[in-house]
């Protein structure tokens, strides 16, 4: 399949302002395309990924990326559908903006040897001189307010209130558009099923400013999933793409529990296998689901992916470890990481009694209840079972002198950090 075919089979092509003609010319020819992030964050996250790697796709396929990082835009913030967003100072956008520049070299190639290299762009660049009557002489004059109240984020907002502020990226990212064209002769802006209205605002732009100008606007889908639940959220949080937010172990067990309902969906957006294997790891879904094959093929591509293949290691060797109990294997880093949201109790360092830490940790209610729960063999210690009422911790049950794991039944885990 050439470039727009597979793109079509993995679902990625939503809306697009001429997808016959931008078909034809990504077959003809290697262009220049651009999709834009806001620095809202330290980190990107697995919402944004699909973007990425999109660039990555077409960049394989020959076309030059041009990922821009909005250190202006970042400033105004995208209206969203529920409020105004809150404004960061110029110091928080301009350091969140080279931490995305640098998370998106991991994935594109930058390097001056390649002859389709990523091009970065930041539109501060080329809004931070210009004043205010220029801007409203050469780029506002274009827009029309009844346009700009018909988009659909723009009515969601005309009941609770939208600042001119937010109002006007419309005309902030449609001037990134016309930017990118005239300097590096940019003709294909990519974006969320969400952007839409402000795509399209950028390409109908360059066609006024330019006539005879062939320019397009194509989005992709906001990735959703079919419980109904937000996409890329847990219950500790957000999935990002930095390790110090999101561990790989983290980030591996994401993909891993994916819904079957999911996971092929998910499959042709993120992963890089092509047709034949998807369709066999469909078949697997269907037939064989217990084994979850689809679920673990993408967390490993995907964890290798963005950690690398020692963090890929790393995060099968926590899972191994604690799907057979051998948690003594496991260092203190990978002991943080895979046991990051259990119940945590900070117990004297002096305390040993096993019993009396069963209840200062709030593993049991009651020291009765802890008597009981030993001799009936439901306690373990870093993945051994103790039976031993009177068992006291010794210096070889703590993670480097720092933490104890115990386990209370199947699941059941708690950790218990001496202090």
């Amino acid at each position: 399949m050439n470039l727009m075919e597979d793109l079509r089979y993995r679902g990625l092509v939503n809306q697009c302002t001429d997808e016959e003609g931008l078909g034809q010319l990504l077959s003809e020819e290697k262009i220049r395309f651009y999709l834009g992030f806001d620095p809202t964050a330290d980190s990107l996250h697995i919402g944004s990924l699909v973007a990425i790697l999109l660039l990555r796709r077409f960049q394989l396929a020959g076309h030059t990326p041009m990922p821009l990082v909005g250190g202006a835009t970042g400033l105004i913030g995208d209206p969203k559908p529920g409020a105004e967003r809150t404004l960061n100072s110029h110091e928080v956008v301009t350091g969140y903006v080279e931490k995305i520049k640098q998370q998106l070299s991991h994935f594109l190639s930058f390097e001056d040897g390649v002859e389709n290299r990523a091009i970065p762009v930041n539109n501060y660049d080329w809004t931070k001189d210009m004043d205010i009557m220029t801007f409203l002489r050469d780029v506002g004059k274009y827009f029309n307010i009844n346009y700009m109240l018909s988009k659909e984020v723009v009515q969601s907002r005309l009941d609770t209130g939208i600042s001119y502020a937010e109002f006007s990226y419309m005309v902030l990212q449609s001037f990134d558009y016309l930017t990118l064209y005239r300097n590096y002769n940019c003709v294909l802006q990519l974006g969320g099923s969400d952007q839409w209205g402000n795509l399209t605002a950028g390409h109908e732009l360059i066609r006024k400013v330019v006539p005879g100008s062939k320019v397009f606007a194509m989005t992709f889908p906001l990735v959703t999933k079919a419980d109904g639940t937000k996409f890329g959220k847990t219950e500790s949080g957000t999935i990002w793409l930095d390790r110090t937010m999101t561990s790989p172990y983290e980030f591996y067990q994401f993909w891993f529990n994916s819904d079957d309902r999911d996971i092929i969906k998910y499959m042709k957006y993120y992963s890089f296998l092509p047709k034949e294997e998807i369709e066999k790891y469909a078949e697997l879904v269907e037939k064989e689901p217990q084994k979850r094959a689809a679920q673990k093929a993408l967390a490993e591509e995907l964890t290798t992916l963005v950690h690398g293949e020692e963090a890929l290691e790393q995060a099968l060797k926590i899972s191994d470890a604690l799907f057979s109990g051998d948690i003594k294997s496991l260092t203190i880093e990978e002991i943080h990481q895979g046991f990051k949201d259990v119940p945590t109790a900070v117990v004297a360092k002096d305390e040993k009694s096993l019993v009396e830490l069963l209840v200062v940790g709030k593993v049991v209610p009651s020291k009765r209840q802890a008597r009981e729960d030993i001799t009936n063999g439901a306690i373990y210690i870093n993945g051994e079972r103790c039976t031993d009422v009177d068992y006291e911790i010794k210096p070889e049950d703590q993670f480097g002198g720092e933490m104890t794991i115990i386990r209370k039944g199947k699941k059941k885990y708690f950790m218990l950090k001496f202090e």
